[in-house]
């Protein structure tokens, strides 16, 4: 081969590996499409929320009243109503940092990342589930895919967490309609590639100008026999919300 068809081979080569490294990295437009919607599904400016959280176990289980509201993705407060020796209860995150209101002892907690996977409250949702710290669309890597079990009409989208972002899940697989493009579950795999939990996604409502799932229901496959199922009763969408409403001061004293 001469000089000038080996340079000519050569370039031909790095162009190939570029444009494959760029596919690799490059998100899937459809895809994209989908985790983007499923981000902001709940999401907006600001909302309020009004919710039901039923808490299920082999020995017993109770139900919180809630109510929640949200700033962008990057502020939020709940404060549980309901039952009275719970009420007053809350929970604030601003950017990457989350509180907790204790009124027995009207102590204020930080909750260090390390616990944003634990449990809020005893459910089956953690810290970081109820105040949304990460997003797909940010903080995963994601294609669709085609599952052994794959059923006519939905799609499928896997996401695996981005190298250095701290999430405990191996990969989340989402399985959305094509028509309406809503998610009807969610698939949390751990770092053995076992199904950990499963998040369905029914009941359909519109709020506003928004439709969404209402009714979401958590179940451990880990933890034989519980669960727990959020219920949105009421859901408002950019308000004008009170510029001290997300502050530990009102956390401690406020709504």
């Amino acid at each position: 081969m001469t000089k000038l068809g080996l340079i000519l081979l050569s370039v031909v080569t790095t162009l190939l590996l570029a444009i494959l490294v760029l596919a690799e990295e490059a998100p899937d437009a459809r895809a994209l499409e989908l985790v983007r919607k499923i981000d902001d599904l709940y999401r907006s400016k600001s909302s309020f929320a009004r919710v039901e959280m039923e808490i299920v176990t082999p020995d017993w289980q109770r139900t919180l009243a809630l109510r929640g509201w949200s700033q962008g993705q990057d502020k939020m407060l709940i404060r549980i109503l309901e039952p009275k020796k719970e009420a007053g209860v809350g929970t604030l995150r601003i950017g990457n940092e989350m509180w907790n209101y204790l009124p027995k002892t009207d102590k204020v907690i930080k909750i260090p990342p390390s616990m944003m996977m634990s449990s809020w409250m005893g459910s089956d949702f953690t810290n970081d589930d109820l105040v949304k710290e990460f997003t797909f669309v940010d903080d995963f890597s994601f294609r669709l895919i085609t599952p052994a079990q794959a059923q006519k009409g939905f799609l499928y989208i896997e996401c695996r967490p981005k190298p250095d972002v701290p999430i405990i899940w191996d990969r989340i697989v989402i399985a959305v309609e094509e028509a309406g493009t809503l998610p009807v579950w969610q698939k949390f795999y751990d770092e053995k590639g076992r199904v950990a939990r499963i998040m369905n996604y029914s009941e359909v409502r519109t709020f506003g100008r928004r439709t969404i799932p209402s009714v979401l229901e958590m179940i451990p496959q880990t933890k034989l026999g519980y669960k727990t199922v959020l219920r949105y009763l009421e859901m408002q969408f950019d308000l004008a919300l009170d510029g001290g409403l997300f502050s530990l001061r009102n956390l401690q004293t406020g709504n």
